[in-house]
């Protein structure tokens, strides 16, 4: 038998109930307050954009002619709102440049009205022994899918890398998923994040593994440093190869691969602002007018991989093509695989160019 009833309420219910002392965020099964300042603001961003969060699970009791709301899940997200409406802290810019170092009395009044106004969607519990209630806390965490890496990434860090890397990643999963760089069911765990911050940190710090993405949330967790710019190099960057290779058509060439897409994109990166880890000498200017003359080459290599792939140690393939078909086969994250394969890419477009 249903022993719950789904309701909505406003922000403002819950704020009128905490001032009264009708609501109670602390009963024995909760999880203790441990939310950062960050994960307060990104919840209050979340809210102001108008997106939705998870609903609330409450009960409740009748103490003195009083109905008392006992919050059963959420009070970390409850105890984010009612501090944000007390003004005990400030949107992050990380989250919100428009909206950076605002608390609510200092919001404009029809983003106050509308914050006011959310809707929270509860689910209301009743006639329950506090057994009972230890039993539904207890399955609600109980039904939490094992994370990837990527998620416990986004779960761990709101910071300005995450924002940036989530930013390019949503601009340009239509474009991975139509290239077929990444399908809809990997996107549905973030892989577009993973892939823009993979790209990112290559252009940030340089080349390198993978491996190396943490600490790069950790370090722009709270300090923007150039970010913008480097987000500026990216558009730029996703700009020409989309002039390159419109996504049904990088679809059928190897560059569709995403270890070699992330080799496309540091390699035309590379020629246009230069990246660390790749050499120097082989950059070529890039310019709207060479576009044909590196759809050519970039085409050429694509096709020659086809030609040697099926046997890479067949004595006619040429020694630099055999190394980067082992390259596009083997450890295809390590940090000096990718910088080969970039110099591999970049060296062939300069020299095709400069015949041309």
């Amino acid at each position: 038998m249903k022993n719950f009833d789904t309701r909505v309420y406003g922000i403002s219910d819950f704020k009128e109930w905490h001032e009264n002392g009708l609501l109670e965020l602390n009963p024995d099964f909760q999880r203790r307050a441990v939310w950062s300042e960050k994960a307060k603001s990104y919840l209050v961003d979340t809210i102001l954009r108008g997106r939705p969060i998870p609903k609330i699970i409450m009960t409740s009791r009748l103490e003195k002619n009083r109905t008392i709301r006992i919050v059963v899940d959420g009070q970390q997200r409850l105890r984010a709102v009612l501090e944000y409406l007390n003004g005990d802290f400030s949107i992050s810019r990380a989250h919100n440049p428009e909206l950076a170092g605002k608390k609510f009395n200092t919001l404009p009044d029809d983003l106050q009205k509308d914050f006011l106004k959310y809707e929270l969607g509860v689910d209301l519990l009743f006639n329950l022994s506090y057994e009972e209630m230890l039993d539904i806390f207890a399955r609600l965490n109980s039904y939490t899918v094992s994370l990837n890496k990527q998620e416990l990434l986004n779960a761990q860090y709101l910071g300005y890398f995450k924002q940036s890397t989530y930013r390019l990643g949503y601009k340009y999963v239509d474009y991975f998923i139509r290239a077929g760089i990444l399908t809809k069911v990997r996107a549905a765990r973030m892989a577009e994040a993973e892939l823009a911050g993979d790209i990112l940190m290559a252009m940030v710090g340089g080349i390198q593994t993978n491996k190396s993405i943490e600490q790069y949330y950790r370090k722009y967790d709270d300090d923007a440093d150039n970010l913008e710019l480097e987000e500026e190099h990216f558009n730029r960057t996703m700009s020409f190869i989309g002039e390159l290779y419109p996504p049904e058509e990088i679809a059928q060439t190897n560059w569709s691969r995403v270890h070699l897409f992330y080799t496309l994109f540091t390699s035309i990166c590379h020629c246009l602002f230069g990246l660390k880890g790749p050499q120097p000498q082989l950059r070529v200017t890039l310019k709207k007018n060479l576009l044909g003359q590196v759809r050519v080459c970039l085409d050429t290599i694509s096709s020659t991989f086809d030609q040697y792939a099926a046997d890479p140690d067949d004595e006619h393939a040429p020694k630099e093509y055999r190394d980067f078909i082992m390259k596009s086969r083997r450890a295809t994250t390590d940090t000096a695989t990718r910088i080969d394969r970039t110099n591999f890419v970049c060296g062939k477009i300069k020299d095709y160019i400069e015949k041309s």
